[in-house]
């Protein structure tokens, strides 16, 4: 490990007669910096402890270039290698091994008494007296008119991982960035780097030609702005620049390659040039090579030690071998190191073929829940259904333990990120690719008591860790939701109109009422659809047409009579609180965004938990028919009526379900996904939106007599087996919502045990949203 720490800090244990000692209060300080910290770096930083400490205490630090007054409380910015500050010696370490004297290392050393004195911030370089900086907002009280330290506190620490970074694309597919102005791009960049940050990537091109109606100023522009940001708080600045075009077109690689070099030439600062190979691209990696040595000699005429990177994202496995025969037999010096994204080869295979002078960087999707590299495992569909791809998803806990498996293989991480909903996701891979045994719970007590402040950092902590909780297990079943709910109502009535301006506070307020009304209506619908199918079930006595339109009735309920008015349009108020406060495009409709799967919860907040969009275009269906074909209405109503519920011995699995599939004993990335048809607004039966492609399930205490059929419902093949024996069906459709079957062989059923399992089709022929699915599995007793 990299990391030293050490933390010293005036704690006298009262066991030994001794009182504790108190934090030190400060109400007015001076501020200082080492000429030695090179600009701009230096300015940035002073600018930087300067006003976020004025915000939040009305305290002005007071810049002076003179020795620091003992009866004066300072802040002096130094480096390790300085030897002095204006003739004050500088409490720094002799041993070269520690913490501030490695890359981007610092120390905080505080010797304060009640009357004055001084708060060492002491980097191994221009970053580390940042990062320096950073920690000391993170970690001091900030309360109007006062500043809270520790009087004796040495610290020193310096990051395990070089690449610590986040994309930030302006561009309309984003949630939120495509919104922001050049000053909310410099104070997210501020408050990333607060917390350890240290590259941003933009995504700079061909956003002009479809502008997002958003744009503060042209895409052209906002990316050199990013450059001149990151070059004053010291951000290495990457750009993700994918080849979408034919490389084998001469026109269009030399218009893409004058392209390019028009920005380099305008950026001040350019670190890294990653192109990913095959998300998006077509390109083999013989055009793409070349290629982007090309791009390497036009980078470096205006940024000389500037890098290229490549991901194997959609490379074929022969596409995956050429690459590495090309770097054992061409050594390439241009290439900096290979980037793994979703649908790259995996990560240990990576860095062990990777040959140990390139470096390996991680670009993990942090923004998306669902259709995505890191799901929410076995997320409730109606989460799913209404809270889509990128709702705002603090998952601090889950993506500690995600980083932790794959860091090991990398330099380091840049992340995928289409929007400012992932924030706390940021926050703990930066702090844990620095730290990776940093406490979570500490990373986000650090990140509450900065962003709200130190009254309530413990509580918003565990608030944040509630809303994490409020989507694990079945939704109905998780009372914790509207424990959480009555959380952050508390909080709710204790938010300061400060806070209430914090777009941070208002998207976490969201999530706390959006999990509530979505649990109460899911809980509502569902029941509404259980007393329809009560009466359709009671068809053969009352008549088909009356079953319909008594059971259409109670249906109604869930628009004519909806629960939870107030939630509603609580949910509504702070969507549009925070597209004024932060640009966020929570709804096409309202806010323009570019598409329903791009954070428009608000547009699915009303998107049904029960069936009722699905049964009523059944009904239309068959009432026309009910005179002349009575029996096939009759038939299919019992379907219907006892899709979920199949009769006495027999067995239902909505695969996707952890309510309704307890025999599925897959656990899959897959397993909540949903098949996102007619943009979301699918009127299909919502077991038939979410699916498994190869599920495995179990069944036990099967009468030994009975003859069982097995049925299935998905789309495209399913190629079944009971106890490894693959079976011949009866019945086999192919469409949606249609069924196949297979008659269990008695020989196999009669211990009472069956376990069945599908074999995956060949279709790698066909994108991933096209392979066959299954979605509901029977096991009928006849």
């Amino acid at each position: 490990m990299r990391r030293k720490s050490i933390h010293l800090t005036a704690l006298l244990w009262l066991c030994f007669g001794i009182a504790i000692a108190q934090p030190i209060t400060i109400k007015s300080a001076n501020i200082i910096a080492s000429n030695a910290i090179p600009s701009p770096v230096k300015e940035t930083t002073v600018k930087m402890l300067t006003e976020e400490i004025q915000k939040r205490t009305s305290i002005v630090l007071k810049p002076i270039t003179t020795q620091p007054k003992s009866n004066e409380y300072t802040i002096a910015l130094v480096l390790s290698s300085d030897k002095e500050l204006v003739g004050k010696a500088i409490p720094v370490s002799t041993d070269k091994n520690e913490p501030e004297f490695k890359a981007e290392g610092y120390r905080i050393v505080t010797e304060l008494t009640d009357k004055g004195g001084i708060v060492w911030v002491i980097g191994a370089n221009a970053r580390g007296v940042l990062f320096g900086a950073g920690w000391l907002l993170r970690k001091a009280t900030l309360l109007p008119k006062i500043i809270q330290l520790e009087s004796k506190t040495n610290v020193a620490t310096s990051p395990e991982y070089p690449i610590r970074g986040h994309q930030l694309g302006y561009r309309h597919t984003a949630n939120s960035y495509d919104a922001w102005t050049v000053a909310q791009f410099d104070q997210y960049i501020r408050e990333l780097a607060i917390f350890g940050s240290n590259a941003v990537e933009g995504i700079p091109f061909h956003e002009d030609e479809n502008p997002s109606p958003h744009f503060k100023i042209p895409a052209r522009e906002m990316n050199v702005k990013l450059s001149e940001i990151c070059q004053a708080y010291d951000q290495d600045y990457w750009v993700w620049t994918p080849v979408t075009f034919e490389l084998t077109d001469t026109k269009k690689r030399t218009d893409e390659l004058n392209l390019h070099e028009d920005l380099y030439k305008r950026c001040p600062r350019l670190d890294h040039i990653f192109v990913p190979g095959g998300d998006p691209g077509d390109n083999h990696p013989r055009e793409v090579l070349p290629f982007l040595k090309e791009l390497h000699d036009r980078l470096v005429k205006y940024h000389p030690k500037g890098k290229i990177w490549l991901s194997l994202q959609g490379f074929s496995v022969e596409q995956v071998d050429y690459f590495y025969q090309y770097l054992r037999e061409n050594k390439p010096t241009w290439l900096q190191g290979v980037v793994s994204g979703p649908s790259s080869p995996p990560m240990a295979e990576t860095r062990y073929r990777l040959p140990k002078n390139y470096q390996h960087r991680e670009y993990p999707d942090l923004t998306h829940n669902v259709r995505c590299e890191f799901p929410v495992r076995q997320w409730d569909q109606a989460y799913a259904l209404t809270l889509g791809r990128e709702a705002c998803n603090p998952r601090p806990y889950e993506f500690a333990a995600i980083h932790q498996t794959y860091a090991a293989f990398t330099d380091g991480f840049v992340s995928y990120s289409d929007g400012c909903h992932d924030d706390m996701n940021k926050v703990v891979w930066s702090m844990r690719a620095w730290d990776t045994q940093m406490d979570v719970r500490e990373i986000m007590v650090d990140y509450s008591n900065f962003f709200f402040g130190k009254d309530l950092a413990d509580n918003m902590a565990d608030g944040i860790a509630a809303l994490e909780n409020n989507w694990k297990g079945p939704l109905a079943q998780n009372g914790g939701v509207e424990a959480t709910f009555a959380f952050w109502k508390g909080m709710e009535t204790k938010a300061t109109p400060q806070l209430n301006e914090n777009w941070r506070w208002q998207i976490l307020l969201l999530r706390a009422y959006y999990d509530t009304y979505t649990r109460r209506r899911l809980i509502y619908e569902q029941d509404l659809e259980k007393q329809a199918n009560s009466i359709l079930a009671k068809a053969p006595q009352t008549g088909a047409d009356k079953a319909m339109i008594l059971a259409w009735e109670v249906l109604e309920k869930a628009e004519k009579m909806p629960i939870g008015y107030e939630l509603r349009k609580k949910i509504e108020q702070l969507c549009q609180t925070l597209y004024n406060s932060i640009g966020l495009q929570t709804s096409v409709p309202k806010h323009k965004a570019k598409g329903y799967e791009r954070g428009c919860l608000l547009d699915f907040v009303d998107y049904p938990l029960n069936n009722r969009w699905w049964l009523e275009d059944e009904f239309k269906k068959l009432k026309p028919i009910v005179a002349d074909s009575n029996a096939k209405v009759m038939a299919r109503l019992k379907v219907i009526s006892t899709w979920e519920n199949p009769g006495a011995g027999s067995f239902y699995d909505d695969v996707s379900s952890t309510s309704k599939g307890p025999r599925v004993k897959t656990i899959v990335d897959d397993a909540t996904d949903i098949a996102w048809w007619d943009n979301g607004f699918s009127r299909a039966r919502l077991s038939t939106q979410t699916f498994q492609n190869n599920p495995e399930l179990v069944y036990d205490n099967l009468q030994a007599d009975a003859r069982y059929i097995i049925r299935v419902a998905g789309m495209g093949e399913a190629l079944l087996r009971v106890d490894g024996k693959r079976l011949s069906p009866i019945v086999y459709n192919r469409e949606n919502e249609t069924f196949k079957e297979w008659i269990v062989p008695l020989n196999v059923s009669q211990d009472g045990q069956i376990k069945v399992t599908f074999d995956e089709p060949e279709e790698s022929h066909l994108n991933w949203r096209k392979h066959s699915k299954v979605s509901d599995v029977w096991l009928l007793k006849q």
